[in-house]
């Protein structure tokens, strides 16, 4: 059984809860899961990791509209409220902040917030303006909570660079952990935007995780790395996707390209278009050794 879940919607209410857990306990260790809602298994491990690590975990669902681009889904996004509260009351959080765009926006943002590097190239490029969105919303929280760690997934691995280098930089006591990419049994990375497939886009998109698969290993055997993507697109055209974004090797670190062999931390990075949805997903090369 999860925690008595207390719904907040207003950002005075939600800092007067941090405030009173701060008054009895200065040394309580409050925790964030910052979220869209759709909760899936990959959420739920977030909240897990928080409430091992943490006194008080804050779990926030916002379809914030300043990550998504002109001709993408935000009045389409999947919501559901009481799904999502009652999930995440049973992961064991005590607040879930529900704010409305009003409410984190007022009468519109006048200050955004902007990563270099990190956000530059694959999604970056495919989704202009979708990161400042991002870190925009996430700096938001984190002053709002004022939270001493806060959890995000790998599957969005760009995305979590772009929050360190965010938090880095801006110097917010805030430490930013990850959890590894959630799978479904056949392999296909949990999104909300998995919603979208059909039955049978369903069927084809596990090949993604196949794929990527081969590519990361055949790196980790010593095959360029340009080779090794270029391959793997011909190995997702070949099985059916229509449309792919980008397949990349990067510095795992840095999101800096690699082209060529490597012995250091990488990841293959890939996005692709099925249908109405847009899926990424990433893996770590391994290491040899």
């Amino acid at each position: 059984m999860g925690n008595t879940l207390e719904i907040l919607r207003r950002v005075a209410e939600l800092r007067e809860r941090i405030a009173s857990w701060r008054g009895s306990n200065p040394d309580a260790r409050i925790g964030l899961v910052p979220t869209m809602g759709c909760i899936h298994d990959g959420h739920l491990a977030l909240i897990h990791a928080a409430r091992a690590a943490c006194d008080h975990v804050v779990v926030s669902l916002f379809v914030n509209p300043t990550q998504f681009g002109p001709s993408e889904d935000f009045s389409g996004y999947p919501r559901d409220e009481a799904t999502d509260s009652r999930l995440i009351g049973q992961a064991g959080a005590d607040v879930l902040f529900m704010p409305s765009v009003a409410e984190m926006y007022g009468d519109g943002p006048a200050t955004t917030v902007s990563v270099s590097r990190v956000s530059e190239g694959l999604c970056g490029d495919h989704r202009p303006g979708h990161f400042d969105g991002v870190a925009t919303i996430v700096a938001k929280l984190f002053g709002q909570v004022r939270p001493d760690a806060a959890w995000f997934g790998e599957k969005d691995y760009q995305q979590l660079l772009v929050i360190r280098r965010m938090t880095e930089d801006l110097d917010l006591s805030v430490q930013v952990e990850s959890v590894p990419t959630i799978r479904e049994p056949d392999g296909l990375a949990m999104s909300s935007r998995n919603a979208y497939l059909t039955d049978e886009e369903r069927r084809l998109a596990p090949r993604l995780f196949a794929v990527l698969t081969d590519a990361a290993q055949a790196i980790a055997d010593g095959c360029r790395a340009d080779d090794c993507c270029r391959d793997a697109i011909l190995a997702l055209h070949k099985a059916g996707f229509p449309e792919i974004d980008y397949v990349e090797a990067r510095d795992a670190a840095t999101l800096e390209p690699i082209t060529g062999t490597t012995t250091g931390p990488a990841r293959v990075l890939a996005a692709v278009r099925l249908g109405k949805a847009r899926l990424i997903d990433n893996l770590a090369v391994p290491q040899r050794g």
